[in-house]
């Protein structure tokens, strides 16, 4: 049994010395000394050895208990001493290489757009509304002097959820719901940007696309009023120099209506390929609010009156950076977007 100790004890030594890993070296600590190791076995057959024996071998098997144990601790400290080195190695920063560069991110040029457009108003006076995006048929076409029948609906090819909700077509719903809410008090002076849905897809038109309307209710309201707001609109945004032109048009929820044309941003006037030689660019339609419209959200037409205008967000962002495709501007391309740094 004292030879069985002693060949224990070489091959245990040997087999700790060559493990590499802490798990393996658990597994030969069990193997060794656990409740059925070969060691605890060996002392558990101590009473088939002569009695003169038994003294020497328990004396034996446990000072081999206290040598294997600490080997083991020595092999698993060393082990762990690797392990660190080895994440140290790993992980370890290289203090003389350059510093990686950190990209901000940066505003769309839609968003730069619309908070400039929001500006300019809010220095004005005028309040910011918002309005859902799923809209009631009644807010976005009766209410707005465009009943069932009405031809004009034939102009915002709607997406329709069901027959009495849409997908809005523009953002004229929130006037409407802002004098309702407001009505019969004065002024009326909001802005309504937002998001909006006509089905329309090409280099020039999306079917999601960002409107920005304004509304003024008040008693003695003008068309020169109308004018002179979209005059320094214009002057803000894209110079001191710009003319405006109102052409007369047609909306159902305006009357008188007109577009709204400002002087070519390329040739100044002059006459050029953009402006088809015209010297003018449109920018948005306007027009003095309906009788009707305003009887319907809550107001006298015989005592108060209104102008409202509605410009694309993309329109305006696309004149003022020279851009020829509105689809940049969903394209998520980098390179496009990079340029207004």
């Amino acid at each position: 049994m004292l030879n069985r100790l002693k060949e224990l004890e070489d091959e245990a030594r040997e087999k700790i010395e060559g493990v590499s890993s802490l798990d393996e070296l658990k597994t030969l600590k069990v193997r060794y000394l656990g409740k059925k190791g070969e060691l605890t076995a060996l002392l558990r057959s101590l009473g088939s050895a002569p009695p003169e024996e038994r003294p020497v071998i328990g004396k034996k098997a446990n000072e081999l208990r206290e040598l294997l144990e600490r080997a083991i601790e020595s092999k698993e400290q060393t082990l762990r001493d690797l392990q660190k080195k080895d994440k140290w190695e790993k992980d370890r920063i290289d203090v003389t290489l350059p510093g990686r560069p950190v990209e901000l991110g940066q505003k769309h040029p839609l968003t730069m757009i619309n908070d400039e457009i929001k500006d300019i108003f809010l220095g004005l006076g005028f309040q910011i509304a918002y309005g859902p995006e799923i809209e009631t048929d009644y807010y976005n076409f009766e209410a707005l002097n465009m009943p069932e029948d009405h031809p004009a609906r034939d102009m915002q090819d709607s997406y329709y959820i069901t027959p009495q909700l849409l997908l809005r077509t523009h953002t004229s719903p929130v006037q409407i719901r802002a004098m309702e809410k407001q009505a019969p008090k004065l002024p009326v002076r909001i802005i309504a940007p937002g998001k909006v849905y006509r089905r329309d897809d090409d280099a020039t038109h999306s079917p999601m696309f960002h409107q920005c309307e304004g509304l003024v209710v008040d008693t003695d309201i003008t068309f020169a009023d109308l004018k002179g707001t979209l005059l320094l609109f214009a002057r803000e945004m894209f110079g001191p120099e710009q003319k405006i032109r109102l052409r007369p048009s047609y909306f159902p929820f305006t009357e008188p209506s007109a577009e709204v044309d400002i002087s070519c941003i390329m040739c100044g006037g002059l006459g050029c390929r953009v402006c088809s030689s015209t010297g003018w660019l449109e920018i948005l339609g306007s027009g003095m609010v309906h009788p009707n419209v305003l009887e319907v959200s809550g107001y006298d037409p015989r005592s108060v009156t209104g102008f409202a205008f509605g410009m694309g967000v993309e329109r305006i962002a696309m004149l003022k950076y020279g851009i020829g495709d509105l689809r940049h501007f969903f394209s998520n391309d980098l390179r496009f977007l990079k340029q207004f740094n």
